[in-house]
């Protein structure tokens, strides 16, 4: 039987890459695997990049959000009414290639590959420079050596979350797969329960890998299959505000998978170390505007906090 695909793309703001993602898939559809639906989720867009989507070929449907309800929620709410084998979440900045599709389905159709629910790619950048495409699992350590820099300063002993190029030029299995290219069996997906969408962007896919790895499943990167990847379109839009994104989402990561002790360090970590180091680098640097914005960021954690120990607070009362 021939397999099926369905694939989501999130999209915000990316004006006319999205179109081009679009075109792309529907140049690399092939023979070997069926695409059941493209669903494109627009959170609350104003640059009119979801306008005249119907011209290219392919079995769209476009769910327009009033507002910004993340990329985790959005993910999910794209596979809700999903039917086909596998699932592909797909960033809106990505271009396919010819294989880029029948590759990895193909590698997950392998009998001896049963075991393997999650598949990504190779992703490369403009003129074909290499980009992230796989990732480590986080741990505190790796957060303190971040948010110190000795992960920048000494990349052999404390070795960064995010995999270099370098360390991916084979087919190996890796702890995550980088989520502009998420290709994972439907089936698992919906054994996890999706996304978390407590995250509302940012550490969705380590959070879900890592639930698919203590579920027995692995995640494998594909070397000889790539896409073209833009990468930061949206979240480069608003620095402080994806700055603020990751930090909360990475103590949620931390809280949900750690044990209480090392949640409470890495609070520490991220609100006492981490700024300071932050700063002084980007000063060092001579960018008054990463500091400003590197400010800006805590400052939006800092009113989060209070925002929610104020709820608390009157929840009891």
């Amino acid at each position: 039987m021939t397999p099926s695909l369905d694939i989501v793309i999130v999209n915000w703001n990316t004006g006319p890459l999205l179109h081009t993602c679009l075109r792309s898939i529907a140049a690399a559809a092939g023979t070997t695997y069926r695409i059941g639906r493209v669903v494109v989720v627009d959170n609350g867009s104003v640059d009119g990049s979801c306008d005249n989507l119907n011209d290219v070929g392919l079995p769209l449907v476009l769910t327009r959000n009033g507002v910004n309800r993340g990329f985790a929620a959005a993910c999910n709410q794209g596979a809700t009414a999903a039917a086909s084998d596998y699932l592909l979440f797909l960033n809106p900045d990505t271009a396919l290639f010819n294989d880029s599709l029948s590759r990895p389905i193909a590698f997950m159709e392998e009998p001896s590959k049963a075991d393997v629910a999650i598949c990504g790619v190779r992703l490369v950048g403009d003129k074909g420079a290499l980009a992230v495409s796989c990732a480590r699992f986080p741990t505190l350590g790796t957060f303190f050596s971040q948010a110190t820099g000795l992960s920048r300063l000494l990349p052999g002993l404390f070795k960064p979350q995010l995999m270099m190029p370098e360390e991916c030029g084979a087919t190996r299995e890796v702890d995550q797969i980088i989520g502009a290219f998420f290709l994972i069996r439907r089936s698992v997906f919906e054994q996890l329960d999706g996304f978390d969408d407590r995250f509302f962007v940012y550490f969705e896919e380590v959070d879900l890998s890592l639930r698919a790895r203590q579920h027995g499943y692995r995640s494998v990167y594909l070397a000889d299959a790539a896409i073209y990847h833009r990468g930061g379109v949206s979240s480069e839009q608003i620095a402080a505000t994806r700055l603020f994104y990751s930090l909360r989402s990475r103590l949620l990561f931390g809280f949900k998978h750690f044990g209480k002790l090392e949640a409470v360090l890495l609070v520490v970590i991220t609100v006492a170390i981490e700024p300071v180091a932050r700063v002084a680098r980007a000063l060092a640097r001579g960018s008054f505007v990463e500091a400003r914005e590197t400010v800006r960021g805590y400052g939006e954690l800092l009113g989060y906090f209070t925002r929610r120990t104020r709820a608390q607070t009157t929840e009891r009362t």
